[in-house]
């Protein structure tokens, strides 16, 4: 896991766009009360926050529009809670997303598998590209795109410019 350096923030659940899924044959947490231990305190410190939260870097060495395997740490991290769909973000921009539908193999595995294709291909992700995944809780990663040579990839402007008056 990747030390994360300032505060995570966990969005509520009424936030959360609405994903629908029938025939899903990933395993996931729909449904039923949440009672695994990591759901948040009533005010959650900045310290608690940063807990719920998970980084980590994937390498594409293969082919890219292959299922991919995430790393072990953070199939252990949403043990208990295991999303059946990931809804994944590239970081610049707040209305593409792209639903991926999660696996697991029954060793702990954890896998990105339906829908992974199309945001490969929507991305042009190619071997030698380096992802960044931050997980934040409510089924979401927001990812950053690297290329080859280590650079990052903006494939949206971000409109909020360099004016920081909000």
């Amino acid at each position: 896991m990747i030390p994360l350096s300032g505060g995570c923030r966990r969005r509520s659940p009424e936030s959360r766009d609405g994903i629908g899924g029938g025939g899903v044959s990933g395993r996931g947490r729909r449904g039923g009360a949440a009672t695994a231990p990591r759901s948040p305190s009533p005010a959650p410190s900045s310290s608690s926050q940063e807990e719920r939260c998970f980084e980590f870097l994937l390498r594409i060495d293969d082919d890219p529009l292959a299922i991919k395997r995430l790393p072990d740490k953070f199939a252990e991290f949403v043990d208990g809670v295991e999303p059946a769909h990931l809804q994944l973000r590239e970081a610049s921009c707040n209305f593409c997303r792209w639903t991926v539908e999660v696996l697991f193999d029954g060793q702990g595995k954890m896998y990105l598998h339906t829908g992974w294709d199309k945001f490969a291909r929507d991305l042009d992700l190619e071997p030698g590209c380096q992802l960044t995944f931050l997980y934040e809780g409510d089924d979401e990663m927001i990812v950053k795109v690297f290329d080859d040579t280590a650079c990052r990839r903006h494939y949206h402007t971000d409109d909020s410019g360099s004016d920081t008056d909000s």
